[in-house]
């Protein structure tokens, strides 16, 4: 079957959203939620993840997962038999809500790992890198990210998804995504049982130590539940947007390496091959002389400390 990839039509809705949310804030009062410079950063990296994805894709979401699914699901008799001995899947309706389902665990763990994985970070730290917090943002994507996301959802066309549902279903994805970079949504009663809802997007965006790396879900919150990265929007907190090292600059090229110039000066610390490694592919934060700390560390000691003196604010030690 052929499919078109939802996202065609989803740029041009993207960028009518982002008119109407700006346009609202102007009018209403809320001249901060956007600037000017910032968002034409953004927008920078949106055109250019929008020029660069179709091209890389060609090669590695397409063309890998066809060559994946047909490894994996050779045709026998003229059916599509998977390596394990049953037939692969069709296109019925719970099949689709089956590769869905695993599309966002896929991106749960892919997702995850950009945050706990300081080379994956570099990429993805792009997309953290404003101070606002809008429908702008959503597309402030960093370009790198495209070269090896593919790489962690092979396993879907690998047991017998068919490529282009697996690619459609990518494409839903992105498309729930861009919505839930709003703060006008506010919590949604039931739906926060079980799904990944704009305030809790807040949250993942938030710079505040208590909220550093959680919500990680894409269409639900069941994964972060299940391996304890969820946490709810605190309404008595007041949340900070961005990332606590940004890159100071609206200058596209500067959001978009500055994480890796930092990874090569980091490398440069310590003589140790282990050292240098941990600084490539340990948790961000990480250094040979405790000089800064991970995310666990700082929420660790943030809860001692809040333990003992819950009315002293928490002093971060990076």
């Amino acid at each position: 079957m052929d499919f078109t990839n939802p996202l065609v039509y989803g740029v041009p809705c993207f960028i009518a959203f982002i008119l109407l949310e700006l346009t609202y804030s102007k009018t209403h009062g809320d001249d901060d939620l956007y600037n000017w410079k910032d968002l034409a950063a953004s927008g920078f990296m949106g055109i250019g993840s929008a020029i660069i994805a179709p091209l890389i894709k060609v090669i590695s979401a397409i063309v890998l997962f066809e060559f994946v699914y047909g490894i994996f699901n050779p045709e026998i008799n003229g059916v599509r038999t998977n390596i394990m001995g049953y037939e692969s899947f069709g296109y019925a309706w719970f099949v689709w809500l089956l590769c869905q389902l695993a599309d966002d665990f896929t991106y749960y763990w892919f997702h995850r790992a950009n945050h706990e994985i300081r080379i994956l970070w570099a990429a993805h730290i792009v997309h953290h890198s404003s101070d606002n917090f809008n429908l702008g943002t959503a597309v402030r994507n960093g370009w790198f990210t495209i070269l090896y996301k593919p790489l962690f959802y092979m396993w879907m066309p690998a047991i017998g998804f068919p490529p282009e549902m697996v690619v459609v279903c990518l494409g839903i994805e992105a498309l729930w995504q861009f919505q839930l970079h709003s703060v006008y949504i506010p919590k949604m009663g039931f739906i926060e049982k079980f799904m990944n809802t704009h305030t809790m997007h807040q949250v993942h965006h938030a710079q505040n130590v208590e909220y550093l790396d959680k919500n990680h879900g894409g269409f639900l919150n069941i994964f972060d539940k299940l391996f304890g990265t969820w946490k709810e929007l605190d309404d008595d907190i007041d949340v900070k947007y961005g990332v606590i090292h940004a890159p100071e600059s609206y200058n596209p090229v500067v959001i978009l390496t500055h994480e890796f110039k930092d990874i090569w000066n980091d490398t440069k610390k310590s003589k140790k091959l282990s050292h240098k490694l941990m600084y490539i592919f340990g948790p961000p934060g990480w250094s040979h002389d405790g000089s800064t700390m991970t995310v666990k560390q700082q929420q660790r000691m943030f809860k001692e400390e809040k333990s003992k003196n819950p009315e002293v604010a928490f002093s971060r030690p990076n």
